[in-house]
């Protein structure tokens, strides 16, 4: 099997209240839940899996109870989202209202073209006005 651009991909990271990211990635981002766990089951991780309708990829945040991770972000832990127009302040503020918090890039380059936002776990979200490529 080779990867190519029809390969599906899934990210997947820690996350200390999944509730929280939900609030984030899809009433802030605009993303939609593709997947939950609804119940607690022992020895199970809690899952919430966002990404676009109909997309090729999701983003996975976990949550085991039992044997908690705690999340670590870095500077350069960036989810990217190359939005192809100038980033508009309404969108920037549906996320800081949904949990996020306005943060300045480590990189200057994602300050030019960008804004980025820490997640409520403290990962760094850039909306880039680039487009992909």
């Amino acid at each position: 099997m080779i990867v190519n651009a029809r390969t599906h991909v899934r990210i997947a990271r820690p996350s200390r209240d999944l509730a929280a990211a939900e609030r984030f990635y899809v009433d802030g981002l605009g993303l939609d839940v593709q997947w939950r766990t609804t119940a607690r089951e022992p020895g199970k991780h809690d899952l919430l899996m966002v990404g676009p309708a109909g997309g090729g990829w999701h983003f996975e945040l976990t949550r085991d109870p039992e044997r908690p991770v705690e999340p670590a972000p870095t500077v350069e832990d960036l989810f990217v989202v190359y939005l192809g127009a100038p980033v508009e302040e309404e969108q920037v503020e549906r996320l800081l209202a949904a949990g996020g918090t306005r943060i300045p890039a480590h990189n200057p380059y994602w300050d030019e073209y960008g804004v980025t936002v820490a997640d409520p776990d403290g990962y760094p979200l850039v909306l880039c006005s680039r487009t992909w490529g």
